[in-house]
């Protein structure tokens, strides 16, 4: 089924993301990880691609798995930073092979030791290169957005990429990590006026470690609004307060994006069950309120 096709429903559309294993870990350390995800039965479950595809294969066989066996929707991330048009058919080829009709297009961040030279490199500059491509060879196609512009960027030209990107094909949006709703509000505002109106899908991650969101935070140009920069003051060094605290938070986005109309997804970054839970369980208390309102989504 194609992802972009479950935006119709005038239902929330429900996702987990799922990162593989480096190369220092055994695939099958994700396995369990997805069996518990599948009991929740999200619409889709994304799998992430690392950087210069170094987990490549991994999401392939990762993706399939979630297709193939608990019949739930794939959506496959795919970078192109420095990828040939012969690489891009033969993953292509892989993900016919393995019944992935979604994929997620991205340009990718430049690895480590790439040279400056060779960043420019390859058949596909940017991510609306890609996704043109895959279009042509009939994916749904899926692209991210940076509610806070994108670090390479200024606020103008990430817009501007992001039209761009659309009018390549993209089906439907995905947001990069962010916190503050007033920023996500401000954005749909200035896409509506450059005409952008694909559905678009906001991420929240259930924080349980301090360090981890601030290290991530200064990578991404995300920032942090003042109620939770508090709470990762103040509970930095209590994880199971942090993990209390951070589910309300995030419950309270999930309750904030619904009464607004827009869509979630729910990004799962090594988190515990029991975190899952309380947040699932809260959601579809949202979502029994949400159809009794009948709202008509984004």
């Amino acid at each position: 089924m194609k992802i972009k096709d479950m935006y119709n429903k005038n239902k929330p559309v429900i996702s987990f993301e799922v990162f593989p294993p480096n190369k220092s870990h055994d695939i099958e350390t994700i396995y369990g990880t997805v069996h518990e995800l599948a009991k929740f039965n999200p619409d889709f479950i994304s799998v992430t691609y690392g950087a210069g595809g170094s987990t490549r294969g991994n999401t392939v066989e990762i993706a399939s798995l979630i297709k193939n066996k608990y019949n739930i929707e794939s959506l496959a991330h795919l970078t192109c930073v420095g990828a040939t048009k012969e690489e891009i058919d033969s993953i292509m080829k892989e993900y016919r092979k393995n019944n992935i009709e979604n994929i997620l297009s991205l340009r990718g961040d430049f690895p480590k030791d790439m040279l400056e030279i060779d960043k420019h490199n390859g058949a596909f500059k940017y991510a609306s290169d890609l996704t043109a491509y895959l279009k042509t060879n009939e994916f749904c196609v899926a692209g991210a957005y940076y509610p806070e512009t994108h670090i390479e960027n200024n606020d103008l030209m990430d817009l501007f990429n992001l039209k761009k990107k659309v009018d390549s094909g993209t089906d439907f949006l995905i947001s990069q990590i962010f916190f503050d709703n007033e920023i996500l509000y401000k954005f749909k505002e200035k896409t509506e006026k450059l005409g952008i109106n694909i559905p678009f899908s906001a991420g929240v991650i259930p924080v349980t470690n301090a360090k981890q969101i601030k290290r991530i935070t200064s990578l991404c140009n995300c920032s942090l609004p003042p109620k939770f920069q508090r709470i990762l003051d103040k509970y930095e060094d209590k994880p199971e307060a942090l993990t209390e605290a951070g589910i309300a938070y995030a419950i309270n986005k999930l309750l904030i994006w619904f009464r607004g109309k827009l869509m979630g997804y729910i990004c799962i970054l090594w988190t515990k069950w029991i975190l899952l839970k309380k947040l699932w369980i809260a959601f579809l208390i949202l979502e029994i309120w949400i159809n009794s309102l009948k709202f008509n989504y984004l």
